[in-house]
């Protein structure tokens, strides 16, 4: 059920077959345990989480659960996007807090929040002075973003299309600090999304950061978990327990 190379090991077809029929029997083994426990939230729960999300939203969320769920063990692992699906999918998760949409048919997902993007330009941009910011006011900038390995990176890259902006492709961030820290050298101007910007942004910086003038520009955050996991009413707790999180942070949105 493997094919041994040199240095590594491969599954077969009928290998991939059997570790995906043992993932389904895993799910519906935690699922009866679930059912034997006092709760849905009890017991070991592996949660997948993006880089540029968990840092500034797990530690509230954390803090939560803490105090409603003391018998839950959450075991937090971030990863890049296109990586969260494929180990969900592999059994490494058993549910992921990412960006939507996931693309699997594999993976059944609900949003819970929107959270919006906003611009940051250099201390001394001409754009700096502004509070807000029209989308024509990106015509012929120079924009950063994150590798397409990122939901971001296809988001901005859209918005570069439709204003006339430039992405540079020569200096894609490898996190949102390197992505400020690029601004703030006048290499361009970026999307920040708000819990970052809340977290790390305070008070007279090396980067300005202006609201859109128009609604609608965000991202969509949910939880995604295997269709076949039989353990659907812990992750409807867990998304319960983060909407509580989102609806207390005032620069969310909870709108569906």
């Amino acid at each position: 059920m493997a094919e041994r190379g040199s240095g590594s090991v491969v599954l077969t077809p009928v290998g991939r077959e059997v570790a995906a029929t043992a993932i389904d029997v895993l799910d519906r083994v935690d699922a009866l345990v679930g059912l034997a426990s006092r709760g849905p939230l009890t017991g070991v729960l592996r949660l997948g989480v993006k880089p540029t999300l968990g840092p500034y939203l797990m530690p509230h969320v954390v803090r939560r659960l803490h105090a409603t769920h003391p018998d839950l063990r959450l075991f937090v692992r971030e990863a890049p996007p296109i990586d969260l699906e494929r180990e969900l999918i592999e059994g490494v998760h058993d549910v992921v807090l990412a960006q939507l949409p996931l693309a699997s048919a594999e993976v059944e997902s609900v949003r819970l929040f929107r959270e919006p993007l906003l611009l940051a330009v250099a201390s001394d941009h001409p754009l700096a002075r502004q509070e807000r910011f029209d989308p024509g006011d990106l015509k012929g900038l120079d924009v950063l973003t994150l590798s397409p390995r990122y939901h971001l990176h296809e988001q901005v890259l859209r918005l570069c299309e439709e204003n006339e902006a430039t992405l540079r492709r020569d200096y894609e961030g490898t996190s949102l600090d390197a992505l400020r820290q690029m601004v703030g050298m006048g290499l361009g101007v970026t999307f920040l999304p708000a819990l970052y910007v809340a977290s790390e942004v305070r008070g007279e910086g090396d980067v300005a950061v202006l609201k859109p003038a128009r609604a609608g520009l965000h991202r969509s955050i949910g939880l995604g978990w295997r269709r076949a996991s039989g353990n659907h009413e812990a992750y409807e707790a867990l998304g319960d327990a983060v909407t509580a999180v989102a609806a207390e942070l005032p620069h969310l949105s909870l709108e569906r």
